[in-house]
């Protein structure tokens, strides 16, 4: 079973979300969520709400399909950190200038998912 959770447009650098989607990537569904909660970075917070999304709607999607869930089986198959649009905003500077500061933005993915059993034969 597959689960998938998106948070788009999160002000938050594509480079600093990066650096704490590497710290979960493949470990399972609760310990991504322990480490989230107490890493330091400031990215945590918003991929800390996406991995909790994707979490809960694998458990909406195993009670519609009537599927036995068990929340300690689900681990991070796949997260990625996409660019998203750049505001760009201008600061004034000395003798009249103008400086360009551009406000990044990201879009984070999530999917989880349970191993796959193989069948024995």
């Amino acid at each position: 079973m597959e689960a998938k959770a998106s948070a788009r447009h999160l002000r938050v650098t594509p480079m600093k979300a990066r650096r704490v989607v590497n710290l979960i990537r493949g470990k399972q569904a609760n310990e991504a969520l322990a480490i989230l909660k107490f890493a330091p970075q400031g990215a945590s917070e918003p991929v800390f709400k996406v991995v909790q999304s994707a979490v809960a709607n694998a458990r909406v999607l195993a009670d519609r399909d009537s599927i036995a869930f068990n929340e300690n089986d689900l681990y991070i198959s796949e997260i990625f950190v996409d660019e998203g649009p750049t505001m760009k905003r201008f600061q004034p500077r000395a003798q009249g200038r103008a400086f360009q500061i551009k406000k990044r933005t990201s879009h984070v993915t999530v999917v989880v998912a349970t191993p796959e059993k193989e069948e024995v034969r």
